[in-house]
């Protein structure tokens, strides 16, 4: 994949930022010659040679948070994620990383997902763990299911039973799921098509990943960052995060790349909190992900929103230059594995939580800390390229503020239509 890929062309950007954009559009033309030989996506799987996985969806683990049960017994939850890339054989990652004890999935299974919480019954596949139904999953560690063969189209929706058999704790989740997640009653429903509902949430259980064996290996796009790359605040059951408008503008140009989702709301660069800190899991979350090749860090706005606030009265204060160390590092781990990294600067927050319990998030101190920042980002030619989300929906008659056509109502997480700005923002003209 180009080097170049969401890069833009800002003229404010430092000598190594122009290069790079320059670089990029020599590289257009090859491939585009790559791509008319049916090269440029790289090699069919030759029969014999191990299969390549690349993950298709994904959603960062962490601790519990909000509005969910505290455990669930001989229960069957379904969830419904939706896929950036296809592929004609489909395996789950479950997560038990900070559960305090061994998990057990009694019974699991996949199927495309139908509306609300049914599936066609002609469709469903069981799900194995080393060739057993059930799995038992240690605290701290992930597990991977075996392969199934089933047709998954790019942008469709699967929908994924799990059974817990015996009382369980939700210890791993993912606390803004912004999709149903449907709760049975009492008993093991994978194998079912209808689902007796009886309670909903808006989060994940266990669930963090689904990986396809595409036809070809495909180029995996991670999205990294907190509340506003995991798209708090946009319609439930819709997929209006700004990755998610990425995964069909690359579909609609006939790019068959893989989005990844890996914000988690309320993450910092620097603290732990709404998951670990985003050096902490920038390993996991980015340099394990099979076939990155790019990268686009969003994050830092809760470092300098959060203390002094109702949500961190006590907490660390943080530099501008602190928050630019931590860009560095995540910069560096990542290049020494080949991946480009693409950052934005930090959107508008002006006035944000004002009224609200979190009253103080903003003040022109933080204001003033988060230009610094932003001037650092566009500026420094550290990053491989810049996306500026700021200038796409800050208000340009009032500067630090977000546009009042893409305020959510909070004046710091977009809208609907804030987050498709977002994703058309980033130029993909390189890869034509």
């Amino acid at each position: 994949m180009d080097s170049g890929l969401f890069l833009r062309d800002v003229k404010a950007a430092g000598p190594r930022s122009r290069a790079v954009v320059c670089r990029g559009r020599r590289l257009v033309a090859v491939i585009a010659m790559l791509s008319a030989t049916g090269l440029a996506a790289g090699p069919a799987v030759a029969e014999g040679q191990t299969a390549v996985w690349v993950s298709s969806w994904t959603a960062s683990p962490q601790p519990p948070r909000g509005i969910m049960p505290a455990s669930l017994s001989n229960r069957t939850i379904r969830q419904t994620v939706h896929l950036s890339v296809g592929g004609s054989k489909v395996r789950v990652r479950l997560s038990n990383e900070f559960g305090a004890k061994p998990l057990l999935i009694g019974a699991a299974s996949l199927a495309p997902a139908g509306k609300s919480s049914d599936v066609a019954a002609a469709s469903l596949r069981a799900l194995t763990f080393g060739g057993q139904k059930s799995v038992i999953i240690p605290p701290g560690a992930p597990a991977v299911s075996d392969p199934v063969e089933l047709q998954a189209a790019p942008l469709s929706d699967v929908a994924v039973s799990l059974w817990l058999p015996a009382a369980t704790d939700l210890g791993t989740v993912h606390a803004t799921g912004l999709q149903t997640a449907y709760v049975s009653g009492s008993g093991d429903f994978t194998a079912s098509a209808d689902f007796p509902i009886v309670d909903r949430f808006e989060s994940r259980f266990f669930l963090t990943g689904i990986m396809v064996e595409p036809a070809a290996p495909a180029p995996v796009v991670v999205a990294f960052g907190d509340s506003i790359t995991d798209g708090s605040r946009s319609s439930a059951n819709a997929n209006m995060r700004w990755p998610d408008v990425l995964a069909r503008r690359l579909r609609e140009a006939g790019l068959a790349v893989a989005v990844l989702n890996q914000g988690i709301a309320g993450n910092r660069v620097l603290s732990d909190g709404a998951g670990v800190s985003a050096l902490a899991r920038f390993e996991r979350d980015v340099l394990s992900q099979p076939g990155v090749t790019h990268v686009v860090i969003l994050i830092g706005i809760n470092d300098i929103g959060f203390p002094g606030t109702a949500i961190e009265p006590n907490g660390p204060v943080r530099s501008a230059d602190e928050i630019i160390a931590g860009y560095k590092q995540m910069i560096e781990r990542a290049h020494l594995y080949g991946i480009k990294v693409i950052g934005s600067p930090l959107t508008p927050f002006k006035n944000a939580f004002a009224g609200m319990p979190n009253q103080g998030y903003f003040t022109d101190e933080k204001e003033a800390k988060r230009r610094a920042v932003n001037e650092w980002i566009r500026t420094s030619g550290a990053f491989d390229g810049v996306v500026d989300f700021d200038r796409v929906i800050t208000d340009p008659a009032h500067e630090g503020a977000i546009a009042p056509a893409f305020d959510s109502g909070d004046h710091l997480h977009p809208n609907d239509a804030g987050y498709q700005a977002m994703g058309d923002a980033i130029d993909l003209k390189l890869l034509h």
